[in-house]
């Protein structure tokens, strides 16, 4: 071929990378392998063979973990665990920077093993998951030097169970890992069935660093294992990686049982494009967001909202560069597609494909190879939103388009979806980005970029995609607990009565308040409050499933006030903390009636000074602009949950109520309160203050009645975004069962009691946000 014809066709000649270096690995392993246990491999059991998607090739023959394997695991690293918490953080941080310096020398290694294992292409694995691998390790070793100063108050959960994917098996296992391990955990992996290669790997590498024994433990094997995992009663933590269907199981699995639990689950990630919007930049931009990994990414730009206008201009662009694209052996560098990695993901692809009656599907004209797994990148469009393959996640090299008009119908159809875990926006009108991208729906939003990850900034969803943060400071939250000891959950009961006259003879009515008003009990029943000398203070509504509707749907129109500034919602805030000072005797007279105690003024003065505090943090709890490698900026920015329901404190009727509203009101969320069940007359006395404060009808809802009989409403709701209960009534398990429906955000007290008397304001500002990171690179 002359210059001439290289440069009409500038197509690029094979560039094969050796896979020489990563066989010999596996010969020397024996080309099969057990369990990481307690710093060694165990002998090999019956297994499964891991195979080369690309040429069907066996690799290595893998052992099925039975139940035996994973006590052992976790026995391992429940003995290791004290000693490496108590190697303290800068001892910690030698470890992980020496797993990091390992890393980095067998990085090519890596890169291979990675490609044979899963498919991917050596460029993807060599140049992004390796060094991204590499760096959390890195990065996490200044957060273990870090944590004694920084996060004095916290300690760590204990032993981790880390369940992982098969789309990216290096960068996930260090994306849990290293957290993991940087605040004093010990950890249980499970790499995915057909992925397990470069796991065992980094075993090998933990073991050359001198890792002590029992800190990383790895299982290999089917889901079988991630549910022994799961259940395992001596783990504290689990993350999970995987499928929404998966993560909703493991939520309910784990309900009850004081896991700590996050999970980052399925996308259906739009990609916007506007009409002023750098064409070929974008065209460009959407091969990475949906070709990279061949589509499998949870991240994945798979949805393609283009602007009407430009619509026939930018998929006649996007046709002529998916026909270039080159698709083949993933160890050829010159390779952009790969193989999609098991013949089960192929016959899914391509199911769902086929299913599709809506659209138009174009696939690109590229040379396919003649055996192994492979799919051709492929456009469907006009679709509807409402079509199955608008809807569900293909996890595949498949991308569906629809068009819009204006902005606002771009941010509708970006959030028609259950999922909320990224997003693109393409645009050269910085100003359009910029208020575009706090209107969607997703954890992650790109500027004129896509798939952008580090270290340093923290990635998770909302809705159905999941719920926690892996990297940066809110990442490290998921591995910590408060330092100190908690005691047993009593269950608070009312005093009963003696039949005799009610304390006051005017009866005031006790109602509860919805939308800003006060309403009766859908169910028409009440039960009388009394005093510990057996007096009639009142009597108060039972709530029910409706009364439950009505609040959450006042919450819903409430909506606005997310959008208020935090300065408006401090001086509300402040003006409800006067309102309340006003009254103080009178609430701290009502508090020592009901409760039989003498501390009625001491809690109104603490309800007081909580509500200063959450209106002294409502212009303040600010976000993060993290220090990111690239020219631009990854800005962190703290957005109200939604809608949270709460079950308050039955122990301090006041002060329990006030520490759960003031702060989450504070950040813009709305709330559906249930009052103290045996002392609710503060919370009934409390919303006429409330009334009297300009709190904008719909913000504060409150309920009373039977914790038991909310609970299960309110958890099942599926316009609620988050669930507490700091009930006396120990509803965990249930409240944690419920909120699988819709993955809803869950707090709750697992059986141990709350020290209400301390200021935990900070605790409730941090699990009234979610984080949102918005990638804004820049210059020319």
């Amino acid at each position: 071929m002359g210059v001439k014809e290289i440069f009409e066709t500038m197509d690029y000649g094979p560039a094969p990378e050796s896979a020489a270096e990563a066989l010999a690995w596996l010969v020397d392993q024996g080309d099969r392998f057990g369990h990481f246990i307690e710093g060694g491999f165990t002998a090999t059991g019956e297994g499964f063979e891991s195979r080369n998607p690309a040429t069907g090739e066996v690799l290595a023959l893998l052992s099925q973990a039975t139940q035996a394997d994973v006590d052992a695991a976790v026995q391992a690293a429940r003995r290791a665990q004290p000693k490496w918490e108590r190697l303290g953080g800068p001892g910690r941080a030698r470890y992980l920077y020496a797993l990091a310096r390992l890393m980095q020398k067998h990085a090519r290694l890596f890169a291979v093993l990675e490609t044979l294992d899963n498919g991917k292409p050596i460029r993807e694995s060599r140049d992004i998951d390796v060094p991204l691998s590499i760096r959390h390790f890195y990065y996490h070793a200044g957060m273990a030097q870090l944590m004694e100063a920084e996060l004095p108050d916290r300690a760590p959960i204990g032993v981790c169970g880390q369940i992982i994917p098969w789309n990216f098996p290096l960068l996930m296992l260090a994306w849990k890992v290293a957290p993991a391990l940087a605040m004093g955990n010990t950890v249980v992996l499970k790499p995915a069935e057909y992925t397990s290669l470069t796991a065992l790997l980094f075993a090998d590498i933990c073991r050359q660093a001198g890792l002590p024994k029992g800190v990383v433990n790895i299982v290999t094997g089917d889901g079988a294992v991630g549910e022994m995992i799961v259940a395992h009663p001596g783990i504290d933590k689990i993350a999970f990686t995987g499928s929404t269907e998966v993560g909703r199981k493991i939520r309910a699995a784990t309900a009850g049982s004081g896991k700590a639990l996050t999970l980052e689950l399925g996308g259906k990630s739009p990609y916007i494009v506007f009409d002023d919007a750098d064409l070929d930049s974008a065209v460009e931009g959407l091969v990475d967001a949906i070709w990279f990994n061949q589509g499998q990414v949870c991240c994945a730009g798979s949805r393609l909202i283009v602007q009407e206008g430009i619509a026939e201009t930018f998929l006649t662009r996007l046709k002529a560069r998916m026909d270039r694209l080159r698709v083949g052996d993933p160890l050829d560098k010159s390779i952009d597609v790969g193989a999609v990695v098991d013949p089960v993901q192929l016959a899914t692809i391509t199911r769902m494909v086929e299913a599709n009656s809506s659209g138009e599907v174009h696939h690109a004209a590229v040379e396919m190879p003649k055996a192994g797994c492979f799919y051709p990148p492929t456009l469907i469009t006009g679709l509807e939103p409402s079509d199955p393959l608008m809807q569900e996640e293909i996890f595949g090299p498949v991308l569906v388009s629809t068009t819009f008009r204006t902005p606002a119908e771009a941010v509708q159809l970006a959030n028609n979806t259950r999922y909320g875990l990224a997003a693109t926006v393409w645009t050269e009108n910085v100003n359009l980005a910029l208020d575009i991208a706090p209107k969607l729906v997703a954890g992650v939003v790109w500027v004129n970029a896509t798939n952008l990850f580090d270290a340093a900034a923290g990635f998770g969803g909302v809705r159905e995609s999941g719920f926690g943060r892996e990297g940066g400071w809110e990442g490290l939250s998921a591995y910590t607990r408060p330092r100190g000891r908690t005691r047993p959950l009593h269950k608070v009961e009312p005093f009963t009565g003696n039949g005799g006259a009610p304390v006051d003879p005017i009866d005031r009515t006790a109602k509860m308040y919805v939308g800003g008003k006060q309403v009766r009990p859908d169910g028409g029943y009440s039960r009388p409050v009394w005093s510990k000398s057996g007096a009639l203070l009142g009597h108060v509504g039972l709530a029910n499933r409706k009364d439950v509707r009505n609040a959450v749907e006042a919450a819903a129109g409430a909506s606005g006030w997310a959008k208020t500034t935090g300065h408006l919602r401090a001086q509300i805030l402040y003006y409800i903390g006067e309102n309340l000072s006003a009254r103080a005797d009178e609430f701290a007279r009502r508090i020592d009636a009901m409760t039989g105690r003498q501390r009625g003024a001491k809690e109104v003065e603490a309800a007081i000074q909580r509500m200063f505090t959450a209106a002294a943090w409502a212009d303040k709890y600010d976000g993060q602009v993290h220090g990111v490698p690239i020219r631009g900026v990854a800005i962190a920015m703290k957005e109200p949950v939604g809608i949270i329901g709460a079950l308050c404190a039955d122990e301090a009727p006041l002060l329990g109520l006030v520490s759960v509203m003031a702060p989450a009101i504070a950040m813009g969320n709305r709330v559906v309160l249930a009052a103290s069940e045996p002392f609710p007359l503060a919370a009934t006395d409390f919303y006429q203050v409330l009334e009297t404060s300009d709190v904008p009808a719909g913000v504060v809802n409150i309920l009373t009645g039977c914790h038991a009989d909310i609970a299960g409403p309110l958890a099942a709701h599926m316009g609620v975004d988050a669930v507490w209960s700091f009930s006396s009534s120990d509803l965990s398990a249930e409240i944690e069962r419920a909120s699988a429906g819709n993955l809803k955000r869950s707090w709750v007290n697992n059986g141990k009691s709350f020290d209400w008397d301390k200021d935990h304001t900070g605790r409730f500002l941090e699990a009234s946000v979610e984080i949102k990171n918005i990638w804004v690179p820049y210059g020319e």
